[in-house]
């Protein structure tokens, strides 16, 4: 997702020309770079990558502080997990309810619900998603919390831990000016 790509540019504070396209007709020129015309290609110098995690990781080792990523391999690799998790299990649900009819896309919500909500000791057992600092974990999981309220998902609970996170997420200016126009026109938080 670009999103959490253009998160992480702004949480470094990297200079970077953003240009959005269409999905279903990308632009020619990008396409001899990126066959796949997926979102996002980072274009630097010589170098192509077009996965939003590969690009995550690479802003991150390449533009060093502030470090998204844990210093220790284990802690690192630990991330890469629950990253892949986050993935696998929430973000292709929302791939469902956005791009699947309307049955699936029901079956989807309840489950993303579901597993949000399972998780939200998690979210409340640190300042940060599993951790004491602020990382790529939290570049990947706050996109999909400000997605919430446009399907139609309440991850409401009465200590509201999900909603805390996400709205101390949300205030981060890194990720306020992450935001594209369509983004911003999903919930109308920020004030």
């Amino acid at each position: 997702m670009s999103h959490c790509a253009r998160f992480v540019l702004h949480e470094k504070g990297i200079t970077a020309d953003i240009e959005y396209y269409d999905l279903a007709n990308p632009p020619e020129d990008l396409l001899e770079l990126n066959p796949t015309g997926t979102s996002p290609t980072l274009i630097e110098r010589e170098l192509v990558l077009y996965d939003s995690r590969i690009i995550m990781e690479y802003l991150d080792e390449r533009f060093p502080h502030p470090p998204l990523h844990q210093m220790d391999p284990v802690s690192r690799a630990t991330a890469r997990m629950v990253i892949k998790r986050i993935d696998q299990d929430w973000y292709q649900l929302l791939d469902e309810i956005l791009y699947s009819g309307e049955k699936k896309s029901a079956r989807a919500k309840k489950l993303l619900r579901e597993g949000l909500l399972s998780a939200a000791p998690i979210f409340a057992a640190r300042p940060y998603f599993m951790g004491d600092e602020f990382s790529l974990i939290d570049c990947v999981i706050t996109p999909l919390l400000w997605r919430l309220p446009s399907i139609g998902i309440d991850v409401s609970t009465p200590n509201q831990e999900i909603v805390n996170y996400a709205e101390r997420m949300f205030r981060r200016n890194a990720f306020k000016r992450s935001l594209s126009e369509a983004e911003k026109e999903m919930v109308d938080v920020l004030k």
